[in-house]
């Protein structure tokens, strides 16, 4: 169950008019701190984010499931389910016996999946995957070069730059 706080801040960032991931962001949030408290562990970073992601479903921010071929199918119904939940949809709770199990393996999971570094380290290769690969980067800019010095007419020289020399290529220089 999520906090009381949690919820308000939710609920504040929606009638911000702030989209549903912000609110969402909140849950995933309240999640980590969980985790550093040692409330329990997760056992990555992408597990700390999908518990945060299906309370706010649950407790009925209007996030939708991901779309069939994002994640797997299992991943997708679950969400579903979240979604229905959270919209008053679907009223049974989970038995005591299964929340009771749920709740304690995941207090044997470690607790670094929500650790500065490994959170920071996550974030860039997410970023990484989101933006444009590297090769694409590299021919999207010399084409763009091409394109500059296309219409350019050569000096006749051909002749490379002398490299500038620096105190410790000096030093090197004279050492040898």
């Amino acid at each position: 169950m999520p906090e009381k706080k949690t919820i308000e801040r939710a609920k504040r960032d929606l009638k911000e008019g702030k989209s549903a991931s912000t609110a969402a962001g909140e849950f995933v949030r309240e999640e980590v701190e969980h985790i550093r408290h040692g409330k329990h562990g997760a056992r990555s970073t992408e597990q700390a984010i999908a518990i945060g992601l299906s309370k706010a479903r649950r407790a009925g921010v209007p996030l939708k499931a991901p779309k069939a071929g994002k994640t797997s199918e299992q991943t997708r119904r679950s969400a579903e389910r979240d979604v229905e939940v959270g919209q008053g949809a679907r009223k049974r709770r989970p038995s005591v016996k299964r929340r009771r199990a749920s709740t304690r393996a995941l207090k044997r999971e470690p607790g670094a999946a929500a650790s500065k570094v490994v959170l920071s380290s996550h974030a860039k290769a997410v970023g990484a995957r989101r933006s444009v690969k590297p090769s694409a980067r590299r021919t999207r800019a010399s084409t763009a070069k091409g394109a500059s010095t296309a219409g350019r007419q050569s000096s006749g020289s051909s002749r490379a730059r002398p490299k500038a020399s620096t105190p410790r290529s000096r030093a090197r220089s004279a050492s040898a």
